[in-house]
């Protein structure tokens, strides 16, 4: 990762946790909806790895929500 897209990389992670909390869910549960660790899931929360887009959209879809809105500035 990057460290110029940081602030990106944070945004989602942010946004992934916003929107797992608010259909309480766990890490666990929502990792394994996606088919990724929770180990990976908790380190894309964090803003501690990099991501691949195949990630996002199966998280995105596990989630229930638009692929973009998870790129959103909830600011």
């Amino acid at each position: 990762m990057q460290l110029v897209y940081e602030a990106y990389y944070r945004n989602l992670g942010q946004n992934i946790a916003f929107y797992r909390k608010r259909r309480k869910l766990t890490q666990l549960a929502l990792s394994e909806a996606a088919d990724i660790s929770r180990n990976h899931l908790s380190r894309i929360e964090n803003a501690d790895c990099a991501v691949s887009l195949d990630t996002v959209f199966a998280i995105a879809d596990a989630l229930g929500v638009e692929p973009y809105k998870l790129f959103q500035n909830k600011e």
